[in-house]
């Protein structure tokens, strides 16, 4: 009997080896199988979150393209008829000049008329944005609004580096500069 007791115990031992052995191999699978699940959602998660952040800034950059392209259309709309209002600048100019030459004389009427043409014009020309860069004699020069067509010694010291007379009128045409001032300078 012992040599049956013996056998006997071997095949349990046998038999419960190989239990044991499967439930380490089935851990083991399960600790795979849920880290493969863990990286595979932690994956997914990843593309996730490159893919929000891909569509966010692709949504920034396509909100800034339309914020852009329709601020460059008005400034379009407002500088649209630049060229027109360039080539009347010398009319404006003329009558000027005309007012100056009227003023010498004794004409009311003529220097009345010219006047109101002339009031008119501006008055037209500045619904459409056109505006004058105010300068007058004494003002600081800065070359980056003003265009020195010469350069005389000054009066006074008080006048160096500053504008002695203005010989052309600026303007602008909205918020840019389309003609600088012409202005004389004192060294």
């Amino acid at each position: 009997m012992s040599k049956k007791k013996d056998n006997t115990v071997e095949k349990e031992q046998e038999v419960v080896q190989p239990e044991a052995a499967k439930a380490e191999e089935t851990t083991v699978e399960e600790t795979t199988e849920t880290t493969a699940e863990v990286t595979v959602e932690e994956q997914l998660k990843e593309d996730l979150a490159k893919e929000k952040d891909k569509f966010l800034r692709l949504f920034a950059e396509f909100e800034n393209y339309k914020k852009r392209t329709s601020k460059e259309r008005l400034e379009l709309f407002k500088t649209a008829s630049k060229d027109v209002v360039v080539a009347m600048l010398p009319v404006l100019d003329d009558f000027d000049r005309a007012l100056a030459e009227i003023a010498k004389t004794d004409a009311e009427d003529v220097k009345k008329g010219v006047e109101l043409i002339s009031n008119k014009l501006r008055e037209t020309l500045k619904a459409k944005g056109l505006g004058e860069v105010e300068v007058k004699a004494g003002d600081k020069f800065d070359a980056e609004d003003h265009e020195a067509v010469t350069q005389i010694p000054a009066p006074t010291d008080d006048m160096k580096g500053k504008i002695i007379d203005v010989l052309e009128k600026g303007y602008t045409l909205g918020e840019k500069i389309i003609r600088y001032p012409k202005v004389v300078v004192g060294q």
